[in-house]
């Protein structure tokens, strides 16, 4: 009887040991890596188990490299860190690619292997331009239409004449003259009249005095 239990328990102890490893593998063995493209410069890329399709939840120990298409230069090895981007699967690199073509290959060693490849094609940024402004900052002035500048000079004149006719003295109204002559005639009138009636006056003293002269004469 006591064999039977002890023969249980170690059979059972062998199969919680087989079990142990197949729940670890789960997920399978590889690594399915699929190189997507380019964002801005940076690598991405999908990483998933091949056997289910899963995202892979581990960090993953991967290298990144790339050639150009001519040959001519090389870039790498960069590492792959998680793309909020892209997730749960995405993956990109922290590195820009400079603009041209370049072959990517991707490698990943953790927590299974797999590799992935593609033609990236990074395109030339152009700059902003800058508009309204020179190159010394200073802001571009557009030249004068001959229409502009016609209506500049017009109003230059009106300007000008406007002015010319405020200083000149304006004649005054032909009623105000009339009325300042009539007041200029009645005035002299008025004068006149005075002198005529002092002279008048003093002639005829003058007549009173000889005629007592005349008289004191005679009397003596």
């Amino acid at each position: 009887m006591r064999i039977r239990i002890v023969l249980s328990a170690t059979l059972t102890a062998l199969g919680l040991m087989f079990l142990i490893p197949a729940a670890a593998h789960a997920h399978g063995d590889t690594l399915k890596v699929v190189v997507t493209g380019q964002r801005a410069g940076h690598v991405t890329t999908d990483i998933t188990w091949e056997n289910d399709g899963d995202a892979v939840d581990e960090t993953v120990a991967a290298t990144v490299n790339a050639v150009s298409v001519d040959g001519t230069r090389t870039m790498g090895p960069w590492r792959l860190v998680r793309d909020p981007a892209a997730a749960p699967a995405g993956w990109t690199t922290a590195e820009t690619l400079p603009p041209g073509s370049w072959k990517v290959t991707v490698e990943v060693g953790f927590p299974a292997l797999g590799k992935g490849e593609l033609e990236v094609g990074v395109p030339v940024v152009d700059p902003a331009p800058t508009t309204g402004a020179t190159a010394g900052g200073t802001p571009a002035v557009p030249a004068p239409t001959p229409e502009a500048a016609a209506g500049s000079t017009a109003g230059s004149g009106s300007a000008a004449a406007t002015s010319a006719d405020s200083s000149s003295p304006s004649p005054a109204p032909s009623g105000t003259q009339a009325a300042a002559g009539a007041d200029g005639d009645a005035v002299w009138w008025t004068t006149a009249g005075v002198a005529v009636t002092a002279l008048a006056g003093a002639g005829v003293g003058l007549l009173l005095r000889r005629r007592r002269m005349r008289g004191a004469c005679r009397t003596s």
